[in-house]
């Protein structure tokens, strides 16, 4: 049984990387044809777990929203969260600090086409260190509001900073760009069991969106499915921001199995920014969605080398916690 306990929001961000065999396939730019810029962080190291029977969500409301009774639970108002986020500080956000640089391998993902990436964005957020990014992606609800990232992307995790503040989503952000606008967040929920000991089986967040004008963000852009069966081989397409000032790169390749909890796949190229880009099978040239089977993070955050990523597994505690995001979705 799920409690959802609701805060509200407050510190900084985070990013990923991971491991795989088989052959990559390479998906060119629809409109361009270079690589993906060398260089960017890679991600910090976590003690691989297993994972629980059960997941305990904890949740941020960010906007107007009533503060349920529960341990702990605090209300702090954010105002101005897309004021903040001038074109100058878009520019100079980085990935999380505390990575060593690692170059990327040139060559192996591509910058990703103007509408490949369209359910994907970049989600800028700031703490004590400074401005960061990760990525995040538009994922099926019945209140067309909800995101899929990494929890490490929103939450602090086991460091005790709790949630990262000034968190905005640019979907199909491009160089500074925001085609589709700037979108803020109302809730934020990551499993306790991440929250308390930054557990990489369960390092998978969902943010829920406030409408932009007037419209939910499904409605603008469409959503991926989430999946529901639990594998560890999978073909899948993943799409990210390895900076913060250029386009999202794309990759596909196998999966493979990590641990008995996470999934890792192997494609160059993905530094920094890349945590919480989302695994995508049976995508669809056409419609540009699919359904998500993993999101760079886990292990490492994500991995400490660009050619190597990593996912938890999205089994039963994660599909319970998906569960309490749509419930607060609907809720609106």
């Amino acid at each position: 049984m799920l409690t959802e306990l609701i805060f509200k929001l407050s510190a900084g961000a985070h990013r990923t990387r991971a491991r795989l065999r088989g052959r990559v396939q390479l998906i060119p730019a629809a409109r361009r044809g270079q690589p993906a810029p060398a260089g960017g962080p890679p991600r910090t190291r976590a003690a691989v777990v297993r994972l629980g029977a059960c997941a305990v969500a904890g949740a941020v409301t960010v906007a107007g929203c009533a503060v349920s009774a529960g341990a702990g639970a605090r209300h702090h108002p954010q105002q101005g969260a897309a004021a903040y986020w001038n074109r100058s500080r878009l520019l100079g956000a980085q990935p999380f600090a505390g990575r060593k640089q690692s170059v990327a391998i040139a060559g192996r993902s591509h910058l990703a086409g103007p509408r490949s990436g369209l359910r994907i964005g970049a989600l800028f957020e700031r703490d004590a260190s400074g401005n960061h990014f990760c990525t995040a992606s538009v994922v099926a609800s019945p209140g067309k509001d909800l995101l899929i990232t990494a929890a490490h992307c929103i939450n602090g995790g086991k460091n005790g900073t709790g949630y990262r503040r000034d968190i905005v989503f640019i979907p199909d952000y491009r160089d500074g760009r925001e085609p589709f606008g700037v979108w803020t967040p109302a809730k934020l929920l990551v499993a306790p069991q991440w929250a308390d000991s930054s557990s990489p089986a369960y390092d998978v967040g969902f943010v829920v969106l406030q409408k932009h004008d007037g419209e939910n963000i499904e409605q603008v852009l469409g959503a991926n499915r989430l999946g529901t069966d639990y594998k560890y081989i999978y073909f899948v397409h993943v799409t990210g921001y390895p900076n913060s000032s250029n386009a999202p790169i794309t990759c596909v390749n196998w999966t493979s199995q990590w641990t008995t909890t996470e999934l890792r796949f192997e494609c160059g190229g993905y530094t920094g920014g890349t945590s919480g880009s989302p695994w995508v099978i049976k995508f669809s040239p056409r419609s540009h969605t699919g359904v998500i089977v993993g999101v760079i993070g886990g292990f490492q955050d994500g991995g400490d080398s660009p050619s190597i990523s990593y996912s938890a597994v999205l089994g039963p505690a994660i599909q319970r916690l998906y569960r309490q995001a749509e419930a607060a979705s609907s809720k609106g």
